[in-house]
């Protein structure tokens, strides 16, 4: 093996209650993370047939929990990402194989207990919980762990493993000390009760997307807890120091020389945040109290916060605003409802389309559809933790049919069509709830489609909408124009360089339906599968174009990505490299989404997004009349037919069968996946 790694993958078959080891070196090939955990689901859930009969809730299906070779390292924003795969609940209409991401720090702890990631088989019959100290690895009854919250479970799970030792205490294990406490993913009551929008939670950091919660709840695993002694072994630990300095002095924001200072002032459901990558920005609330940053292992931008008053604590962005009162405490006593409950953010805050049904006099006491829910307290925490407890806990017809998400929901009542025609339900594709504007920024809900979930990838979100946008609520003009932008990021989207028309955010015939657009689309499809899911670059750093903190503007992306893996692991791959393994592990899981169904017919946005004008403003690159300038782009909606024309586009550039979006044998033997291409093959879906 290679620096970076320990060598070993546990294997937890929770119907037997047995452990056993998988060689990462049969996998290593796929870097870590999405790839390797994908790699071994194919071999171990996809090969032995019968497969595309497989739900998300079947004992069959195997979830993978998984490290990179930089987890645990002094890499900066990648030391404490954890990859999360399996055939996903929360999907509309397939629970797609699909991914979820958290930080903290249980991914550093697993490779100090000698672990590259761990591969959960099977169901138990009873609750469990898995105890790894090292490589000792226990399967414990959590009888009583089951039904208390992901706070208590951690909690109590510490207690366990530390015999109630106390924080900061020595603990010895295998004769050794550490003075951690043991990391914990766990679910909680969400999960219990098999909600398809159940989160896994580590800290207060969560597998949000997927549904994966009530996977382990379907399993009866409560928790896994790790804790380790050892160490990883970084090939060139000189090389890794210079390229962390090279990366401090050079790209990460300076408080004491800062390049940039500016500030937004009560925007504080971020917290304290770096928001924009490198620009410097620190959002404050007046209402928040005293606090302090907090950050993932090895990570030196400290996204979240620690307040004294302990209320909503490391909780930013969309689990901090899923829900406004008028005080920023009570607000945040809601983030801790749906931390505590595990439950996923950005479906729960669908309670406003309950309110809106609700006035419409659809919802209520006595109603079409009878839910008690207090609606007239809504924007008070006494109404969300009521609305948060009934779908925790599958509490009436509300409750019950919000726990299996918020388009299943709909069309149990009968209005899905209806309402996300009209836009009253935004959710552009899969079930999934728009995050950013898919009539605009098509990077994101293109991407999205193809795939398998709302992407949450911000790649270029950060500097093609929020830079400017940001800038702009600072009170500065945006460190780069338009065109100076487009230009950089022609210069480092390899292997689509000198094409700054992969940004032209127009509807020109260079812009959204155009072959430019398909190479934005293939490079951040490709840049993600390997180079942020499976090396774990964190997505609120990675990948960095931009940045004011340098002299010139430009960030460490091409070169900070595989400087970082290269000293870790002794390899000497190129950015070129990674994006090809992206490539590679792309069209594995579009082969895998091929066996449960997918094709060209399925991939069409919901009817707003091509009817609804849109009404809020982004500022974005667009080229016309032979210029380059930032639009607000106001009144936009896509254009059905020429969306299905760019598709033959886009499929033509994965080299996919352009009438169905099937791979093909030249394009899966080309990567080395002529096994792929065998399985599609047997099962009458290789694309031609």
């Amino acid at each position: 093996m290679t620096g970076g790694y320990t060598g070993k993958i546990l294997r937890l078959n929770l119907t037997t209650k047995t452990a056993s080891t998988i060689d990462t070196a049969q996998y290593e090939e796929y870097g870590g993370g999405m790839g390797i955990g994908s790699a071994i689901f194919w071999d171990l859930a996809v090969e032995p047939g019968d497969w595309d009969l497989l739900d998300g809730y079947d004992p069959r299906n195997v979830v993978t929990v998984m490290t990179s070779p930089l987890s645990g390292t002094a890499a900066p924003a990648v030391a404490g990402r954890c990859e999360v795969n399996g055939i996903g609940v929360q999907g509309y209409p397939i629970g797609w194989f699909t991914r979820a991401n958290f930080g903290g720090r249980f991914a550093g702890q697993l490779k100090y207990a000698g672990w590259d990631g761990i591969v959960i088989e099977g169901a138990a019959s009873e609750p469990v919980w898995v105890n790894i100290v090292n490589d000792q690895v226990t399967f414990e009854d959590a009888t009583d762990l089951w039904g208390l919250n992901t706070q208590e479970a951690q909690e109590d799970v510490w207690r366990k493993v530390t015999s109630n030792g106390k924080f900061g205490e020595w603990l010895a294990v295998d004769n050794s000390n550490t003075t951690q406490r043991p990391a914990v993913l766990c679910i909680g009551q969400a999960g219990e009760n098999l909600s398809r929008i159940a989160c896994l939670m580590h800290d207060q950091n969560s597998a949000g997307q997927g549904g994966f919660g009530g996977i382990w709840g379907a399993k009866k695993l409560k928790a896994i807890s790790v804790i380790g002694t050892g160490s990883i072994s970084v090939s060139d630990p000189e090389a890794l120091m210079e390229a962390r300095l090279w990366y401090n002095q050079n790209f990460q924001f300076n408080v004491d020389d800062p390049r940039v200072e500016c500030g937004v002032p009560d925007f504080g459901f971020y917290g304290f945040v770096n928001f924009s990558p490198g620009q410097g920005h620190i959002y404050v609330n007046s209402e928040s109290g005293q606090f302090r940053p907090q950050a993932c292992q090895g990570c030196g931008y400290a996204c979240r916060r620690r307040l004294d008053n302990g209320v909503g604590n490391e909780s930013s962005c969309v689990e901090a605003l899923w829900y406004s009162t008028d005080r920023t405490r009570d607000t945040m006593r809601a983030t801790d409802s749906i931390q505590f409950y595990g439950l996923n953010a950005y479906q729960i805050r669908h309670c406003s389309y309950l309110r809106e049904l609700y006035k419409m006099d659809i919802l209520g006491p006595g109603k079409q559809i009878e839910s008690d829910l207090p609606f007239e307290k809504y924007g008070s925490v006494e109404f969300a933790e009521m609305y948060t407890k009934e779908v925790a806990f599958r509490q009436g017809f509300v409750g019950d049919g919000m726990a299996e998400g918020i388009a299943r929901f709909a069309e149990s009542i009968g209005r899905y069509d209806e309402d996300t025609d009209s836009g009253l339900l935004a959710l552009p594709q899969w079930g999934y709830t728009e995050h950013y504007d898919p009539r605009l920024e098509v990077e994101w809900s293109y991407g999205s489609l193809m795939g398998d979930r709302d992407i949450n990838e911000h790649g270029f979100n950060w500097c093609v909408k929020w830079m400017p946008q940001i800038t702009g609520m600072a009170g500065v003009e945006p460190y780069v124009t338009a065109e100076e932008l487009v230009n950089i990021l022609s210069t480092k989207t390899i292997p689509y360089t000198d094409d700054p028309y992969m940004w032209d955010y127009s509807e020109g015939p260079t812009g959204i339906y155009s072959d430019h657009r398909a190479k934005t689309i293939a490079f951040q499809r490709h840049y993600t599968r390997f180079w942020k899911q499976s090396i774990g670059y964190c997505d609120w750093i990675w990948p960095l174009y931009i940045t004011p903190n340098s002299p010139d503007q430009k960030g460490p992306t091409p070169e900070g990505e595989p400087k970082f893996f290269n000293a870790v692991t002794g390899k000497n791959i190129t950015f070129a490299d990674g994006m090809e393994t992206g490539r590679k592990i792309w069209n594995m899981h579009r082969a895998i989404w091929v066996l449960q169904g997918r094709n060209r017919d399925m991939e069409f946005h919901t009817g707003y997004v091509y009817t609804k004008p849109t009404s809020s403003a982004y500022l974005l690159p667009v080229y016309e009349n032979g210029a380059w300038k930032y639009d607000e782009c106001i009144g936009r909606v896509l254009n059905r037919t020429k969306f299905d024309e760019w598709k033959t586009k886009f499929y033509t550039l994965e080299g996919w069968d352009t009438s169905n979006g099937w791979p093909t044998r030249a394009t899966l033997e080309g990567l080395g996946l002529g096994f792929v291409a065998d399985r599609l093959q047997a099962a009458g879906k290789l694309g031609s």
